[in-house]
């Protein structure tokens, strides 16, 4: 049983008291661990349910509608034919394809083509569109495409083969390993034997086609070959017929007599030559001697000189000899003296004359030399001009000749590539060698059904579980004190729990709300009364920093809490653009602060008593905007501490109106209402920036509308005030407060303070 007694008077001294807060804010460490984990999985429950229902029934709907899968494939290595490197020149060349080159042949449209015609896989719906059933998702979406989309496409046709192509590429896949040779080629379908049987037809339609494109290839080359070697056959005759006519035209001998004459002619030239220089040059050293001597005898002694001339100097040698033995004997008047030296002089004239007579001779062959030598020079100047002449022109023949042989390499070259190309004709394209042929495979492909649910079911799941707390990461909204202890001057009043929809549910957890209300507005009074020392404030604001956070509800609960405890208020409705606190007392009054502020009605028009205990203000007409009396706020404080009132002002939010910051300068006390879930904690500490003062330096805050539930499952210090604090000190049973088993006067006027509530 929980007794009641009536509250102590506000203004009793107890001063020996002390006044902490009573919610004293204990910074946590922001530590994810598993507990923070699970209280988010718990509050964030019903969202991760619903987002991974809604991707799991898609999901499931697609899985169900899943068909068994088989897949068949094949190995083979593609080889050149043997034959055709049997001739070739360089032995260590390869003998397989290019790999590549040979997979993408395999992926030919014309090869899938007639493996589709083969294998009629166009009159299965499997593969072809437009044999299927449109699914009630397909017709959707063609509905509402429909609606943007003023061309409508045309269904395509039963029997084209071109919707089928991309259905059959998409069920075919052929791939080469890199590290060797090996194609492999492989299908997939719900019929196990198609499987089997598309990549044996794609390798027998491969190798016919191979062989078909290497002989049109081949046909093709040929004629062109064929071509080329009859203009390179007349290219041919055209070069020996222009050397044939250059040799006939310049009566060109054959290179190897030319080569004879040539030498044979210029030998004995050049001989004839030599000889008439070599007489030349006897002839001049003669001439030279005889002409630079003075005494013939002495110059005959040192050239070779006829038999005369010498036989001359010889008698004129043998006389002088003689002379000089007469000399001996006799002196030179001696007649014999005499007489031998007349014979003397006889025999050097002679001499002299028979040597003039032979420089003469000299002199004449000599003259006959130069002129031999002239027509000798003559002679080899033409020689040799022929011999250019001839050079030339059988450097010309020989360029003819080497043209001519050129072009017939060219022509023998064009032959042997048509024989080559006539053999190559007689072989098949590509030789193919079968490592493993496909089979019917005995089994699907992949996974059941049952492993692809469980798979969708936990990925929704972790992706609900990332959307819940992407969405907690996100959240900036104010929860608890913890979030706003780094914001100075602030104290906190309290958790306000939100309340049920009735007064008094029929649920036991729709008392224990009302009730946990209750208390939680007896707190907030506590705090207010604690921090002014022990005593209630004469004026109290009470404002937020957004509409809609539950501002109104804290002052009118104030008010008649105040009320129910025996302690005159006054609730003065301060927003004066949208105050609503008239319609939830009912006053019938026709003037309010509006009129009070601008002169047009005393105070005592404006205020109305309620039964409950409260008087109350109402915000009057919003249409008034000139205010004559600027300090009508202070009076009506004045007014009421006179009056021994507390007066509690419902005011505007501070974000949207000016006059509640002026009205927070007034009052001792502000009291922040923050609305759990909803208001930011930018918006909270901005708005506690305007509302501080020199008078007002401290701002009380109380966050409303706490889902005790959800509060909870945080990690905050506060987060266990509602299980486990409050709740055990109720009993759900009692449905009023009562004192000797009475109804007390005070559970009488909490349940008239109920009623406005609602209203």
């Amino acid at each position: 049983m929980t007794i009641s007694t009536l509250p102590p008077d506000r203004n009793l001294p107890i001063s020996p008291m002390r006044y902490d807060p009573r919610f004293q804010v204990e910074t946590k460490a922001d530590n994810f661990d598993l507990a923070s984990a699970v209280r988010l999985l718990r509050r964030r429950m019903k969202m991760i349910i619903t987002i991974s229902v809604l991707l799991l029934v898609p999901a499931a709907i697609m899985i169900s509608g899943l068909k068994p899968a088989y897949q068949a494939w094949a190995r083979v290595i593609i080889h050149q034919p043997l034959a055709t490197s049997l001739g070739a020149e360089d032995s260590s060349r390869s003998d397989l394809l290019d790999a590549k080159s040979e997979t993408e042949r395999l992926l030919s449209r014309s090869i899938a083509e007639r493996v589709i015609r083969d294998l009629r896989i166009n009159l299965r719906p499997e593969f072809n569109p437009a044999l299927r059933k449109l699914s009630f998702i397909q017709r959707v979406r063609a509905k509402l495409r429909g609606l943007f989309d003023t061309e409508k496409p045309s269904p395509p046709a039963r029997d084209s083969i071109d919707a089928v192509i991309p259905e059959y590429f998409s069920a075919l896949g052929v791939w080469h390993e890199d590290k060797s040779d090996v194609i492999q080629i492989s299908f997939t379908t719900s019929d196990p034997e198609l499987a089997a049987a598309v990549p044996n037809r794609v390798v027998s339609v491969y190798l016919d086609e191979r062989k078909d494109s290497m002989s049109g290839r081949l046909d093709s080359a040929e004629e062109w070959i064929r071509q080329r070697i009859t203009e390179q056959q007349a290219r041919t005759v055209i070069a020996r017929d222009a050397a044939r006519n250059y040799q006939e035209s310049m009566d060109v001998i054959s290179k190897e007599d030319a080569q004879d004459e040539r030498i044979k002619s210029l030998i004995e030239i050049t001989g004839r030559e030599g000889k008439i220089e070599e007489s030349r040059v006897e002839v001049r050293a003669t001439i030279a001697t005889l002409e630079a001597a003075d005494n013939a005898s002495v110059a005959v002694q040192n050239i070779a000189v006829p038999d005369n001339i010498t036989t001359k100097q010889r008698d004129l040698r043998a006389q002088e000899q003689d002379l000089a033995r007469l000399l001996e004997t006799y002196d030179g008047n001696a007649q014999a003296v005499v007489d031998l030296r007349g014979d003397i002089e006889k025999s050097r004239a002679d001499l002299n004359l028979a040597t003039k007579q032979y420089l003469q001779t000299m002199r004449a062959k000599l003259a006959a030399l130069d002129h031999e030598a002239a027509a000798v020079q003559s002679i080899l100047d033409v020689a040799h001009e022929k011999r250019t002449r001839e050079a030339l022109a059988q450097t010309e023949l020989t360029r003819l000749q080497r043209i001519a042989d050129k072009e017939q390499a060219a022509l023998d070259k064009l032959e042997d590539q048509r024989r080559d190309l006539a053999a190559k004709a007689m072989l098949p394209g590509a030789e193919l060698e079968i490592l493993s042929p496909a089979s019917v495979p005995l089994a699907s492909q992949g996974r059941g059904r049952l492993f692809y649910l469980v798979g969708a079911f936990l990925a929704a799941i972790s992706g609900a579980v990332t959307v819940a707390l992407m969405i907690e990461m996100w959240d900036r909204t104010v929860r608890s004190f913890d979030q706003i202890a780094g914001m100075t001057r602030t104290i906190p009043a309290g958790l306000i729990p939100s309340r049920g929809r009735n007064e008094y549910p029929t649920t036991l957890f729709g008392q224990m709300q009302v009730r946990m209300f209750d208390e939680a507005i007896r707190t907030v009074m506590l705090s207010l009364k604690q921090s002014n020392g022990g005593k209630l404030p004469n004026s109290i604001v009470v404002t937020s920093a957004h509409s809609g956070e539950g501002k109104s509800l804290v002052a009118r609960s104030l008010a008649l809490e105040l009320a129910a405890s025996g302690i005159p208020v006054l609730l003065v409705d301060g927003d004066l653009a949208r105050g609503k606190l008239d319609s939830f007392f009912r006053s019938g009054l026709m003037y309010g602060l509006n009129e009070f502020l601008n002169g047009e009605s005393g105070i005592r028009d404006i205020v109305y008593h309620h039964p409950s205990g409260v008087d109350f203000i109402p915000s009057g007409k919003f249409s008034l905007q000139r205010r004559a009396r600027a300090n009508g706020l202070a009076e009506i404080i004045e007014m009421a501490g006179a009056a021994g009132r507390i007066v509690i002002f419902d005011s505007a939010p501070v974000l949207a109106s000016a006059d509640t910051v002026h009205l927070t300068a007034l009052a001792e006390r502000t009291l922040a209402v923050v609305r759990w879930g909803k208001t930011s904690r930018r918006a909270v500490e901005f708005s506690l920036q305007q509302m501080k003062s020199s008078r007002n330096s401290e701002i009380h805050v109380a966050i409303n509308n706490v889902n005790a539930k959800n509060h909870a499952l945080y990690n905050f210090s506060d987060s266990e005030l509602f299980s486990r604090s409050l709740m055990k000190y109720y009993d759900p049973k009692q449905e009023y407060i009562t004192h000797n088993g009475n109804r007390s006067i005070l559970g009488i006027v909490r349940t008239m303070k109920h009623h406005i509530l609602l209203h």
